[in-house]
């Protein structure tokens, strides 16, 4: 039962996973810092949903430099403790 619930859960968060196509990205303001954050805490989620849908990315093309790689980061190691802290 457990094993379903946690399923069901990477599904639902899976959701949040940053989509936008090639051509779009370059129309669009860049993400920063707070959006580097969540990428990175979603990543293993966003990480999943990428290999069945080409229209899924990891990584926001779109983002303003070093302040986004350092939420992203942030965020990656983040979800890392947490994911672990618990066992």
């Amino acid at each position: 039962m457990k094993n379903i619930i946690v399923i069901l859960l990477v599904i639902l968060i899976s959701g949040c996973a940053d989509s936008v196509s090639f051509n779009t990205a370059a129309n669009m303001e860049p993400v920063g810092f707070w959006y580097g954050l969540w990428h990175g805490f979603i990543f293993p989620f966003a990480w999943v949903v990428s290999l069945f849908s080409d229209s899924t990315a990891v990584y926001a093309i779109y983002n303003n430099g070093g302040w986004y790689d350092f939420g992203f980061f942030l965020g990656v190691c983040g979800f890392s403790s947490t994911a672990y802290s618990s066992s």
